[in-house]
Parts: C-alpha cells; structure tokens; sequence
C-alpha cells in the first residue's frame, strides 16, 4: 500500500489508532465532525482537512471509517462532500464501525451499487487501551485481495488480524460472539464477587485465586478497568452489541440464552451501578 491514508472519526478509539498510524510513518489525512479535536491531531501529525471530500482527493488507496452507526457511514461515503464526491474510484473504505450483520450487508449493497469504491468490514475489539497500545484484535472480511492489500496497516493498529472470508458482515458476527462471551463473564465476575462480599472474603485475594485457577479470564485479569466502566460509556457500548446478539439470535432462530440472561443483568447493573470495584 501506499504512505498516505484517510482517516475518519477521531473519537476515544479512532484518535490513538490515526496517532499510531503517523508514528509507523503514514501520512494520515484526517477529518472528524467535532473541530475541537484538529489541534490535537495536528500536534501528533496528522494533516487535517475540512471535508471527507478532502480525505478521498488526498488518500492514495485506503479510508478507514471510524465513525459510529449505519447512518454516519452512509453520510461520509455518500453525503455532500462524502467519498463518492471526491476522487474516490478504485479506493478501499475500511469499515471499522461497529454494526450490527446486517446493516454492514447493507452498507456493502449501497456501496457496490452506487460508488467505484471497495468496501471491506473490519471491527475492532480491545477498547481505547487497545487503540492506544496498538494491541487491538481486528476482525475483517471482504474480497480477499483487498483485505490482504490493507493487512499492513492492520499489522500497525493491532496485535492480531483474523480473516473471515469474502461476505462483509462476517466479521461483525465474529466481534459480537466475542462481546457475548464477554458480557456472560463480567455477570459472572460480578456474581461471583458478590458472593464474596457477602462472606467478607478480600476481594484482591479471591482476584488472585481466580487468576491461577480455572476461574480465570480476561475480565479477572483486567477487573481493576472492567469495574470502573461507566453506564454512559464502555457498558453502554457492550449492552447495544449484547442487544444486536440477542436479536441475530431471534432472528436465525438461534437460542441464546446466557446472552438474553446478560442483557437483562447488564441493564440493571448499569442502573444500579453495582459492579463491585477493587478500589472500594
């Protein structure tokens, strides 16, 4: 691939992945809806531009879409000054939102039919830690030459890519499998915590046991960050992707039942905001 690269979205996690971007010597052509963030972006390198046009007419080959639901994607591609306005032909969107299967088909049906651009589906999975250390887990599918045209830049934004085959969608099924697992393990921690609490066992020494035994998982090993996730943030994030899962189950015909028994229990602990911290 060549050195310059789109980049739209500039949120929590978009931000340290074009930041990443620029330190492996790209020439990032940034655009992001919310101005305030242009002063910081420059200051770590980024060339900033007013529209998305801009980023088509700049791009050599690649933009990563980093913004976040159908709507946004379907406005920066298709929208006044989108991609489509610009010199756009030939160029690959790197989709790296989260939607849910369906709308990424979507998406993908509207870009083939309406544009000369590629369209591969890479979500992400690992948080703004993730972005900022360069460790994400990136989930791709799409036309295997394109994807495999974009690996280098993958190979920079995260610590393993996984490859799902040509249908776009695919990896989006594979991020929300993996939030399922994640959403049934935090219950399951903070269950298991609370029974702690109520028999007054020290809650680091119990963490300590489950990291050397056969309770222990990601969400053990990083409780200290998993608890401090806030209602209006990080939980929210994984309640709409436990959402998504619980209905792709309803609507495959697929039971799910810990993912509905997650959902429900997610959606009273972000009220109640009972995660058990070990900072208490």
């Amino acid at each position: 691939m060549s050195q310059k690269i789109g980049f739209v979205g500039l949120g929590a996690i978009g931000f340290p992945m074009a930041v990443n971007l620029v330190k492996a010597g790209y020439d990032v052509v940034g655009y992001d809806a919310f101005k305030g963030v242009y002063e910081k972006a420059e200051a770590e390198g980024l060339t900033m531009v007013e529209t998305v046009k801009e980023v088509a007419d700049q791009s050599d080959e690649a933009v990563i879409s980093m913004v976040r639901n159908y709507e946004q994607n379907v406005d920066v591609i298709f929208g006044e000054n989108g991609l489509v306005a610009g010199d756009s032909k030939g160029k690959t969107v790197i989709c790296m939102s989260t939607l849910d299967p369906d709308t990424m088909k979507q998406l993908n049906d509207k870009v083939d039919a309406e544009s000369d651009l590629n369209l591969i589906d890479a979500g992400v999975s690992g948080g703004v830690e993730g972005a900022k250390d360069a460790t994400l887990s990136i989930m791709v599918s799409g036309p295997e030459h394109v994807v495999k045209a974009c690996q280098p830049y993958f190979d920079v934004l995260g610590s393993n890519t996984f490859y799902y085959g040509s249908e776009t969608g695919n990896s989006q099924i594979a991020k929300l499998i993996n939030n399922l697992i994640l959403g049934v393990n935090v219950n399951a921690v903070a269950e298991g915590l609370k029974l702690a609490e109520h028999y007054g066992l020290p809650q680091d020494e119990l963490l300590n046991l489950l990291e050397v035994s056969t309770g222990d998982s990601w969400v053990v090993r990083n409780w200290d960050n998993v608890s401090q996730w806030t209602a209006d943030a990080t939980l929210n994030v994984l309640l709409t992707d436990l959402n998504a899962v619980h209905q792709q189950g309803i609507q495959q015909h697929v039971p799910l039942p810990f993912s509905a028994l997650a959902t429900t229990q997610l959606m009273d602990a972000m009220g109640e905001r009972k995660l058990t911290s070990k900072s208490k």
